[in-house]
C-alpha cells in the first residue's frame, strides 16, 4: 500500500466513525439535489451547531433561521436608491446565513476537502493550519471540526474579540501575531515557524494561494449571483458590474464565472485607502476587518479586473454606527427608507459596508442608471463585530441624530469617485507583477507559473473548472464510506 492509499484509508475510517458525508459542489449550488434524509436530519440541527451534517449548509440558499432550517432561494437584499444615492440597482448576497455567520466556510471547504478525498491530508495525524486575518480561520476551524480534522488558527492580535472567543470554543490551537488586518506577513512568518518546528504534522492552507478558495466562489457564488440576476432582471436591465474588496481574492473567483456568461460586465476590486496596495503599491494599517493587504494574492486573476477603488475606513466606521445605533436607524426611517430594511442593516459587517460604499463609487464612476444592476456581497454581519461597536461608542461618545445626518450625507449619498483607477493593460500588468516579490522571492513559487497566469488564457479556465473533477472524487469517497446507502 502506498502512502497515499494509507492516508486515504485512515480518512475513510475516520469519516465512517464520525458519520461524515461530504457534499458535492453541485449540491452546494443546487441544494434541492441533497438527499431528503439529510434534509430531514437538518431539521433538528442549529445553523452554527458543530455537527457534520452542517457541511450541507455550505450554500447561499439556507433558510434564514438559526435552527432547523431547510433550503430556499439565495439570500440577498436590494439596497434602494434612497439609501445608496445612485440610480443603479445594488443587489447584495447575504453571508450571515452560513454556519459561523460567514461564507468563509465555503472558501475553506475547497482547500481541505480536495486534499482529504485524494489522500493528501491525514486527519488522524495532521493538523490543518489556517493563516488568516479573520473569518477564513474561523471557517477553516469550523470545517476542520466537522470533518474531524484538528486545526490551528493564526491571526493578528488586533482582530475582534469575537473571533478569538469562537476559535477557543471549537478547540482550535490559536496563535495571535503582531498587528492588525493588514499585517499579513507576520501571519505567514508564524505559520512558517510552526511548520519548521512540527514538520509533516502541519499542513498550511493559506487562503491567499489555495485555489480551492476561489474555486468555491467560482462554482457556488458565481452561480448564485447568476440565479438572482435572472430572477430580478426586468426589461432593458443588464448585469453591469460586480464590486468586491480584494481580501484573499477568493470571492473574486466568482468574477471569472460571471465574465464567461456576461462578457461586458465591469469588475471592480476594492481595498482600504489606508493600505492602497493595488492603487499605487502602498502599505499601511486599516480598520476594515475581513480584507488582507500589502500583497497581491497568488489566486487573484488580476487580468479580469476593470477598476480599482479604495475605500476610506473612516467611512466604514461611521456607516457602521449609522446602521446600528438607534439614532442612526431612526434617522434613516424618517428619510422614508423601508423600516424593515433599516432594521435589517445589521446584516452588513464592516467589510460588507466597504462593499456597499465601493458599489456606490462604481455606479458613479460609470454613470450607471436604473437599467444597470450591480452585485456585491455581505461577507458577514455585525453579529461578529459587537466589540468594535462598543469600542467606537467608548471612544466617540453618544451617537446623535446630527451625527446620523452627517454620516448619511457624507459617507453614502455624496461618496465621490476619488481614489479610483480604471485599469489599462499596463496597470493590470503592474499589479500582477507585485506577486513576484511575495510569491517568488519570499514564498518559493514557480516563476513559470506566474507567467502562465498572465500569458496563458487557459490557465484560469482549467483551474476553475477543476471543481467538476473534485465532485467526482467526492462522490467516489462517499461511496467508499458507505454512509450514503441509507439515503438512497
Amino acid at each position: 500500500m502506498t502512502n497515499k492509499e494509507e492516508i486515504l484509508k485512515n480518512t475513510l475510517e475516520r469519516c465512517r466513525e464520525r458519520n461524515i458525508i461530504i457534499p458535492t459542489y453541485e449540491e452546494m449550488r443546487h441544494p434541492q439535489k441533497i438527499p431528503n434524509g439529510i434534509k430531514d436530519e437538518l431539521k433538528n440541527i442549529g445553523l452554527w451547531d458543530l455537527h457534520s451534517r452542517n457541511l450541507f449548509r455550505i450554500t447561499w440558499k439556507n433558510e434564514p433561521v438559526k435552527f432547523g432550517g431547510g433550503f430556499a432561494e439565495v439570500n440577498y437584499v436590494e439596497i434602494p436608491h434612497e439609501l445608496s444615492g445612485v440610480k443603479a440597482r445594488i443587489l447584495m448576497l447575504i453571508g450571515k446565513w452560513f454556519p459561523t455567520g460567514s461564507h468563509k466556510v465555503g472558501a475553506t471547504f475547497g482547500p481541505l476537502v480536495e486534499k482529504l478525498v485524494r489522500g493528501a491530508f491525514d486527519p488522524t495525524r495532521q493538523k490543518a493550519l489556517w493563516p488568516s486575518t479573520g473569518n477564513y480561520c474561523r471557517g477553516g476551524a469550523y470545517d476542520s471540526y466537522l470533518l474531524a480534522c484538528p486545526s490551528i488558527a493564526v491571526l493578528p492580535e488586533g482582530m475582534s474579540r469575537e473571533r478569538f472567543e469562537w476559535l477557543e470554543k471549537v478547540g482550535s490551537e490559536i496563535y495571535a501575531t503582531p498587528g492588525v488586518e493588514s499585517n499579513v506577513k507576520e501571519v505567514y512568518d508564524k505559520s512558517d515557524e510552526l511548520k519548521r518546528e512540527r514538520g509533516d504534522e502541519i499542513v498550511i492552507l493559506n487562503q491567499f494561494d489555495e485555489i480551492g478558495n476561489a474555486i468555491w466562489h467560482y462554482a457556488v457564488t458565481g452561480q448564485a449571483i447568476e440565479e438572482v440576476y435572472e430572477k430580478e432582471c426586468k426589461a432593458n436591465q443588464n448585469l453591469r458590474a460586480l464590486f468586491l474588496t480584494q481580501g484573499s481574492a477568493g470571492t473574486l473567483g466568482c468574477a471569472d464565472y460571471l465574465r464567461e456568461r456576461y462578457p461586458r460586465i465591469k469588475v471592480c476590486a476594492g481595498e482600504a485607502l489606508q493600505c492602497p496596495t493595488l492603487l499605487f503599491n502602498g502599505y499601511g494599517g486599516h480598520r476594515i476587518e475581513g480584507i488582507g493587504d500589502k500583497h497581491v494574492p497568488w489566486i487573484f486573476n488580476v487580468k479580469n479586473m476593470d477598476l480599482v477603488a479604495d475605500i476610506d475606513d473612516e467611512y466604514c466606521v461611521r456607516v457602521m454606527r449609522l446602521f446600528n445605533e438607534s439614532a442612526g436607524r431612526n434617522y434613516l426611517k424618517r428619510k422614508a427608507i423601508d423600516p424593515e430594511l433599516v432594521d435589517g442593516l445589521d446584516l452588513l459587517g464592516i467589510s460588507s459596508i466597504a462593499n456597499l460604499i465601493g458599489s456606490i463609487k462604481l455606479a458613479k464612476y460609470y454613470e450607471m442608471n436604473e437599467n444597470d444592476i450591480i452585485f456585491t456581497i455581505a461577507t458577514d454581519s455585525m453579529e461578529l463585530y459587537g466589540s468594535r461597536l462598543r469600542e467606537v461608542r467608548e471612544e466617540r461618545g453618544e451617537y446623535r441624530e446630527l451625527d446620523a445626518a452627517a454620516d448619511f450625507d457624507t459617507c453614502l449619498l455624496n461618496v465621490g469617485i476619488d481614489w479610483t483607477l480604471e485599469l489599462s493593460y499596463w496597470d493590470k500588468r503592474r499589479m500582477h507583477n507585485l506577486k513576484y516579490f511575495t510569491w517568488i522571492e519570499q514564498r518559493g513559487k514557480d516563476l513559470e507559473e506566474l507567467d502562465r497566469q498572465w500569458y496563458d488564457d487557459n490557465y484560469w479556465k482549467e483551474k476553475f473548472q477543476s471543481y467538476k473533477k473534485w465532485d467526482s472524487h467526492i462522490r467516489e469517497f462517499n461511496e467508499k464510506t458507505g454512509l450514503l446507502k441509507k439515503y438512497t
